[in-house]
């Protein structure tokens, strides 16, 4: 149906060409709101009658007669109507809406994949400081940064997904101290622990490892531990390395890889945060105010100029973020994606005005934010409290261990991402039609259940003769599945993952409509094919779908 939606978009462009030279440009269609009114809408006369001071409804005759005439409608449209001001809608024949199978089956794993378009985008999520196991607000950040990669993969982009994290600084700090107290015995609520310590348990864990002199590896770190409760350095080692590897195993839990770590204490030691400073400075956009070095930021749109240099020395926090930004381009990545949580919104005006100030070539509007809201979880009807200072939080671990990895990924891109989100544990563990991620995972199973009763091989549908798929819920299913490949790219450009999630349960509930309508395993042999071929192509759009979210399409539920 891709080719023939082609076929059709080529013969309208070709007249309203005619009708008036670079109108073409604008062919277009849209899907009606009511399923009723036809397969496609096109708006194009309503858009020409202005420029063309036409009547709209006889603008669009014009073009109905015009394009009745043309050998791509006569092949595969049924009939061409005008509606309301000028509206056309078209209704295709049930052999083009056949297409779409033969294409899926073709494609493979491929339908819906753009060829490479020779682009490079970073993504940078999850970026958790070494503080803490990952938290559920972590977990959001891990599944929509996972999935937008697999969304632009799918687009042709090489995408090079990237993790950035603080292991110096106060909070760094704070956790050194908070360790090196309970390995000295102490522990919260005793009159020597300070307010601001961090007081969870997994403190007491890692000093009683490191007073055993154990040695701790993550993906970008190793530190034997020397005993010493005094040797402070070697505690903030060991705890950075251990809480590391406690959220690289919280990663491999949800299946979330990434391609480098980079650290913020480099862009100290390396010399970049200077270098951007002085580049700053070079280029006239600070002046020195009450000791303390100010970025003109409000030239470049923020409400007020800001800090950079505090005057006891210290750089403020957005300073290491215009150094890493400016890293980002020089490493040749012209798209850089940031997932954030909605409490760095104040810092994307003065991160994008030093970048602008800095005089680097970088473009206005770099890098792109998608912000998330938290998550709030509920078991048993009563939410479960999130609070990273009193280590009462739920971890992402605790979520997977108690649904799965698949219902935990699915939900937390069942919405928006700056819309708040309740995690229901109890509802992602029922296996009914209530659960979005089983009632999707169900239909894959479902169809995998079909073909492993007839028993055939797959890959001989391709040839098979589609013509008895004319049933309503056949061609309803045919076109969920022609909608595939836009939707991804549409996603992809909204920074939208969340708009797959809704898609496969529209497909979903189209197949089993479907199945629920017309028994597939029949005894006519063309009529089964047919049916077996629709079956198997909608089984690898689910497949497909499920993939770029990071669920599995299982076989057997």
């Amino acid at each position: 149906m891709l080719s023939v939606k082609h076929e059709l978009l080529a013969a309208l462009a070709a007249e309203l060409e005619t009708l008036s030279p670079g109108a073409g440009s604008k062919a277009a269609f849209e899907n009606p709101k009511q399923a009723s009114h036809g397969d496609f809408a096109c708006t194009a006369a309503m858009q020409l009658a202005k420029p063309l001071k036409a009547n709209p409804r006889q603008l669009a005759q014009q073009l109905v007669d015009a394009l009745q005439a043309t050998p791509a409608f006569q092949r595969w449209v049924d009939a061409l109507d005008i509606a309301g001001p000028g509206f056309l809608n078209i209704k295709l024949k049930p052999a083009a809406k056949q297409q779409v199978v033969r294409e899926v089956l073709a494609a493979g794993a491929a339908f819906g994949q753009q060829p490479s378009n020779g682009q490079r985008v970073l993504v940078e999520f999850v970026s958790a400081n070494p503080t803490g196991p990952l938290h559920v607000g972590h977990g959001r950040q891990a599944a929509l940064g996972d999935a937008l990669c697999n969304l632009f993969e799918t687009q042709g982009w090489n995408v090079h997904r990237e993790f950035y994290y603080n292991d110096a600084g106060v909070q760094i700090e704070t956790l050194a101290n908070s360790t090196q107290l309970r390995a000295q015995g102490f522990k919260p609520g005793d009159a020597e622990w300070p307010e601001a310590a961090y007081n969870g348990e997994y403190i007491q864990d890692i000093a009683n490892d490191f007073l055993a002199k154990k040695t701790v590896k993550a993906d970008d770190r190793e530190f034997t531990a020397s005993g010493d409760v005094n040797d402070l350095d070697g505690i903030r080692q060991f705890a950075v390395a251990y809480l590391r590897h406690e959220q690289d195993l919280d990663l491999q839990a949800f299946q979330v890889k990434f391609d480098q770590y980079y650290l913020e204490s480099s862009l100290y030691t390396s010399g970049r945060v200077a270098q951007a400073v002085q580049k700053l400075i070079d280029a006239g956009k600070t002046y020195e105010q009450d000791g303390a070095l100010w970025l003109k930021s409000t030239d470049y749109g923020d409400d007020k100029d800001r800090v950079m240099r505090k005057s006891d020395g210290g750089y403020t926090y957005f300073v290491p973020d215009v150094a890493y930004h400016i890293t980002k381009w020089e490493r040749g990545f012209s798209k850089v994606i940031n997932i954030q949580g909605t409490d760095h919104h104040g810092t994307i005006a003065r991160v994008r005005a030093g970048l602008q100030a800095a005089g680097v070539g970088i473009p206005q509007g770099y890098p792109d934010y998608v912000l998330h809201t938290m998550v709030r979880v509920v078991r048993g009807d009563e939410e479960v409290k999130i609070s990273k200072r009193a280590g009462s939080y739920v971890t992402l671990r605790d979520l997977i261990e108690w649904t799965s990895a698949d219902a935990v990924r699915f939900f937390l891109l069942s919405r928006k991402p700056d819309t708040e989100y309740t995690f229901d544990v109890d509802l992602a563990i029922q296996q009914n039609n209530d659960n979005p991620v089983f009632y999707v995972q169900y239909a894959h199973a479902r169809i995998c259940s079909v073909l492993a009763s007839w028993g055939g091989d797959v890959a001989s549908l391709q040839d098979a003769d589609l013509s008895a798929l004319e049933g309503p819920q056949a061609q309803a299913l045919m076109l969920q599945l022609a909608k595939y490949p836009e939707m991804l790219s549409a996603a992809a450009a909204d920074f939208a993952p969340h708009d797959v999630t809704f898609y496969l349960r529209e497909l979903a509930a189209a197949y089993h409509s479907y199945y629920d309508a017309e028994r597939i395993l029949v005894e006519d042999e063309a009529v089964k094919r047919a049916r077996l071929a629709l079956v198997a192509a909608t089984a690898r759009v689910l497949h497909n779908g499920l993939a770029v979210l990071g669920v599995s399409a299982p076989q057997k539920m």
